[in-house]
């Protein structure tokens, strides 16, 4: 019988196959050259993905007008992908050099020794094109959402095969989304309506803050030890949260 997980993957890329996105028999290609009005600028009828090549990571200048933070953590999870999977985006980098997208890219191969790199070169592009293009790619991939349900079968999934940590999901993101928690003995089963005694709460805070919660947690996480037989909870981080506020309210 049919996993029902598999089923539902099925399902999901049989529509994306027929979406509108993917009906390539309804509409022409869109190619440079060959339809003059593809995109609102000269520059969008050349693509850099065209032309790939390698250059010396020497030869690259980081821009200084790039707002985008890279923090040790997330260079090291780009360098394991790439020792995972290879270089599979070339920077793109101006004709003097310029890196325009690709930054947390070059750190993580500078941190791994690789002195060449895959780049494509945005021809002919003026600065202030330049200068949107380094922050709509941060900012467009933000823009995307995830099928919760999916994810969480996904990151289920790969966690039993032992390749959560190359996801880019941290330990805690895998914890809240049930991935990777057989250590702690298991994540609670949350049932359908109010029927379950456990909750999934959800909060928003600013980076700072996260860093102040995660701090804490981990903290109280080693003060309390693991979860015994007999706790009514095994998710640690819940139990190390809820003994955070029970200490609170004692004051």
């Amino acid at each position: 019988m049919e996993d029902p997980s598999q089923r539902q993957k099925r399902s999901i890329f049989s529509g994306l196959t027929m979406g509108a996105g993917m009906k390539q028999s309804s509409k022409k290609g869109v190619f440079p050259g060959k339809n003059s009005h593809f995109g609102g600028s000269e520059i969008a009828r050349n693509w850099p993905a065209d032309q790939v090549s390698r250059r010396p990571i020497s030869e690259l200048v980081p821009n200084a007008r790039n707002a985008r933070l890279h923090s040790e953590e997330q260079i090291e999870q780009i360098a394991a992908s790439i020792s995972e999977w290879g270089w599979t985006i070339p920077v793109l980098i101006d004709e003097a050099g310029t890196i325009i997208a690709g930054h947390g890219r070059v750190l993580a191969a500078e941190q791994m020794g690789i002195d060449q790199v895959p780049t494509m070169v945005a021809r002919g592009w003026s600065d202030e094109q330049k200068r949107a293009y380094l922050i709509a790619d941060n900012k467009l991939t933000e823009n995307g959402q995830w099928d919760r349900a999916l994810l969480r079968i996904e990151l289920n999934d790969l966690a039993r095969l032992g390749l959560d940590s190359l996801t880019g999901f941290s330990e805690t993101e895998l914890r809240e989304m049930g991935a990777g928690v057989e250590a702690l003995g298991g994540m609670p089963v949350l049932a359908d309506g109010e029927r379950s005694p456990f909750q999934q709460m959800t909060f928003i805070l600013h980076e700072k803050q996260a860093q102040t919660v995660s701090t804490a947690i981990e903290r109280a996480s080693q003060a309390l030890g693991p979860p015994s037989e007999a706790s009514e909870n095994k998710n640690q981080n819940g139990n190390a949260l809820a003994e955070i506020c029970r200490a609170y309210l004692a004051q």
